[in-house]
């Protein structure tokens, strides 16, 4: 049975080998087909005909085919161009990729299939279902990374795995006020600093988050819904006045005010107390009657994630104001008080008023907490715990001194630190040498994207500039990063591999007049090189023609002959070796 089955596999391991080189087979039969024939369909006849053609053509049917090539790979040229500078990919190649390439795959699966029926696939011992759920499994890992905003189940012995997407768009902790900080932007000069995709994120999240069953049926929180999906700002601030009209305690309406409508941050301030008083109030009497259903359970979670906002909002507020202490007990009080909120990042604004005030020692504490292994990182954890270890040695720090006598371990501790910083987001360190211009942060970022490093920088250039020798010591050591990791969207040092989608979602997430920073810097595809050569092959060909008619028609022929001589010197040698024709020898046999 043993020896049966071995001299299966070896028959099916050689046909599987034929079957990939079978091409070539079919290939010399066309061949022979074709020698074959070329008595009936009188080939020779007819490639003598066309020869005589190509001979009696004038030179305008050459200007004419030359320019018509240059034209239409010209316009090829342009619109694979095009695609790449939006889509970050050769057209050609995503087609023959997508389709060309799943369908061969589709029908070598279907080959496969039907050669695996005729066999006896039995039993699998326990380590080969382990090792195919592995293979599985990663697969799926490896589509879940390049689709990034579509997450896949895995199902094995009944039980459900999910996959998260790399590419998941978080809200901006940091994010500005709309009406006193980012309307100023387009009354200077016209430019709007957030995009439509990135404000539809900020409605969806106030309806998620301001918003509850138990408000079914009100008029102003109805009001308030309309309001949230109107794109008019003008429109949102005149429903939110109509909803306070109704019900001078809708929290909601009082927060779009305050985003919008207040021009100052002072009078976003007082806006925001007014409806903390509300918002306080009602957290207070939901307090104890979550328990009494699942309308009042929602309820209550509502009241509580317009409270953290109110509170947060203030604090920014109090930090914009220079209120300093003012800010960072906001922000304390906040982390205590709700401590399983970590998905508002609120320890990233008590970092930022920290660094502000200079309170090293209360940063390290905030870090020590939160960047661990198990918590997710962003770029404030990263590039905070780099600027604290920099910071006790950038001051002293010199190139030229650490090349000759090599780096101490307060240095190399410093150095690896931005190097775990830039290979967490690679983008960062260009905005904090201000090598490429800021612009003002969006509501919603991409970790590891250029989204997450404009609203880091934005908020930290200043503290990096502070700590003497720090941007120093970060312009000698960040491009060293791209050493440990060759591979960065294969296999990464400390991180997972780098996600190749967050240049789509940061296109989507980031206003059209910034140019977005891509990692790693993508090579241009083979088929735009090579219709870039074929455009100015044909180019410089149609030129050489209509500027010389005569001599391009004599080289045409030349060309022609060339290519035609080998061809018919092969085909002697054939009929010397061969009967002219092998159809008569067939029938007399």
């Amino acid at each position: 049975m043993g020896l049966m089955s071995s001299l299966f596999d070896h028959l099916k391991s050689l046909f599987s080998w034929a079957w990939t080189y079978l091409w070539i087979l079919w290939f010399i039969l066309v061949v022979i087909l074709f020698y074959i024939l070329k008595g009936p369909l009188k080939l020779t006849e007819n490639v003598s005909m066309a020869t005589m053609f190509f001979n009696t053509l004038t030179p305008k049917f050459y200007v004419a085919l030359t320019g018509t090539s240059s034209l239409i790979s010209g316009l090829i040229l342009i619109f694979e161009w095009w695609y790449f500078k939006k889509y970050g990919t050769s057209f050609i190649e995503q087609v023959s990729l997508n389709y060309i390439s799943s369908g061969l795959e589709s029908a070598l699966s279907q080959t496969n299939s039907s050669n695996s029926d005729g066999t006896s696939q039995q039993d699998e011992s326990a380590s080969d279902k382990a090792l195919r759920y592995d293979s599985e499994s990663n697969q799926c890992m490896n589509s879940s990374s390049s689709n990034g905003t579509n997450s896949v189940n895995l199902q094995a012995n009944n039980s459900t795995f999910s996959v998260i997407p790399e590419c998941k768009v978080w809200k901006n902790p940091m994010s500005l006020l709309r009406g006193a900080e980012y309307s100023k932007l387009t009354e200077a000069n016209g430019k709007e600093p957030l995009t439509f995709y990135d404000m539809n994120l900020s409605a969806q999240d106030h309806q998620t988050f301001f918003t509850c069953e138990y408000d079914d049926g009100k008029p102003d929180y109805e009001i308030m819904q309309r309001a949230w999906r109107e794109r008019n700002p003008s429109t949102r601030i005149s429903l939110a006045n109509e909803a306070i009209k109704m019900n001078p305690e809708c929290t909601p309406a009082l927060i779009l005010l305050a985003e919008e409508d207040a021009k100052t941050i002072i009078d976003a301030e007082k806006i925001f107390k007014q409806a903390l008083r509300y918002a306080d109030l009602a957290f207070k009497k939901t307090l104890h009657a979550q328990e009494q259903g699942h309308n009042f359970e929602g309820l209550h979670k509502r009241n509580t994630n317009i409270l953290i906002y109110l509170k947060r909002r203030l604090g920014m507020c109090a930090r914009k104001l220079g209120k300093l202490k003012e800010a960072s007990k906001i922000f304390r009080d906040l982390v205590k008080e709700f401590p399983m909120m970590s998905v508002y990042n609120i320890h990233e604004n008590l970092i930022e008023v920290l660094l502000e005030m200079q309170s090293y020692p209360d940063v390290q504490a905030v870090l020590s907490k939160y960047d661990d292994i198990n918590l997710p990182k962003s770029a404030t954890i990263c590039y905070t715990a780099a600027l604290l270890k920099a910071r006790g040695v950038s001051e002293r720090f010199s190139p030229d001194l650490a090349s000759k006598r090599g780096l101490n371990a307060a240095e190399i501790s410093a150095v690896d630190a931005i190097h775990r910083a830039v290979e967490f987001n690679p983008h960062v360190p260009k905005y904090i040498l201000e090598m490429k211009s800021l612009i003002l942060p969006t509501e919603h970022i991409l970790k590891r994207g250029d989204s997450e490093a404009i609203a880091y920088a934005f908020f930290h250039l200043q503290h990096w500039k502070r700590v003497d020798g720090a941007l120093n010591l970060l312009q000698c050591t960040w491009e060293g990063t791209f050493r440990l990791i060759p591979y960065p969207l294969e296999k990464g040092h400390l991180f997972h591999p780098y996600p190749i989608c967050t240049q789509a979602a940061d296109r989507e997430l980031l206003p059209a007049y910034h140019d977005v920073s891509v990692f790693p810097k993508k090579e241009l595809p083979f088929f735009i090189l090579f219709t870039a050569g074929l455009f100015s092959g044909t180019a410089t060909l149609f030129l050489l023609t209509h500027q010389y008619p005569e001599y391009a028609t004599i080289f045409f022929k030349i060309l022609l002959k060339w290519i035609a001589a080998p061809l018919a010197f092969l085909s002697e040698r054939i009929d010397a070796l061969m009967p002219t024709n092998l159809i008569a020898a067939f029938t007399r046999i």
